[in-house]
């Protein structure tokens, strides 16, 4: 509670405070993003309660076990994954003031991830060519939509990540784009993380139920 002080000199309470409040930079930024991941969780967390109801519905069509191909979705998860540990990498180079190997490491991080997305499609591509489109079951209809949902923002998070290192070449590692990089990266992993979660439950239990 503040003070203010009346005509007569005297000193009366206050419940507003005048002085003004410190706001580090970036503040506001990291906690706004950490909301939006939030509600990201909600809506990964209905499409695994959809997968949960119809990944078994295959309305007599073909089933995980005569779609799936475990080795090629392996590797696809080692693309992401590979893509996590080279953002890792920039990051500690960011922190040690190393614009260029942050850089290069950011490069190798946006290979990675297009080479998982090129998986990705090849497979959709592949389904719809036998005939294993969204329509033709309630198995298929949502594993589209979880797998497609999470290569959208994966496909999102590499435009963020292509304009981040121009915005760097150009501008430096000064601290507004380091605190941009390091929402890039909590978006990063948490795509990963979803991307554990979609191999184990929609994949492995998918082929071995």
């Amino acid at each position: 509670m503040a003070k203010t002080v009346t005509a007569a000199g005297n000193e009366a309470p206050s419940f507003y405070d005048l002085d003004p409040h410190e706001h580090p930079a970036g503040h506001s930024t990291l906690l706004g993003f950490w909301l939006y991941l939030m509600s990201d969780c909600l809506i990964f967390a209905m499409l695994f309660a959809s997968w949960g109801v119809y990944g078994a519905a295959y309305a007599g069509g073909p089933t995980p076990k005569d779609l799936f191909d475990l080795k090629l979705v392996a590797v696809n998860t080692a693309m992401l994954l590979f893509s996590s540990l080279t953002y890792g990498f920039a990051m500690i180079s960011g922190q040690e003031g190393k614009q260029r190997a942050m850089l290069a490491w950011l490069g190798a991080t946006g290979l990675f991830g297009a080479a998982f997305l090129a998986i990705e499609l090849y497979e959709f591509s592949h389904l719809l060519h036998e005939g294993a489109g969204p329509q033709r079951s309630a198995f298929l209809s949502s594993f589209f939509t979880l797998v497609g949902t999470h290569g959208l923002h994966v496909t999102f998070g590499l435009v963020w990540l292509v304009v981040l290192m121009v915005q760097v070449a150009r501008r430096g590692m000064e601290p507004a784009n380091m605190r941009r990089l390091q929402c890039l990266s909590l978006f990063w992993h948490f795509l990963d993380v979803i991307w554990i979660g979609v191999f184990t439950f929609v994949y492995l239990l998918g082929v071995l139920r």
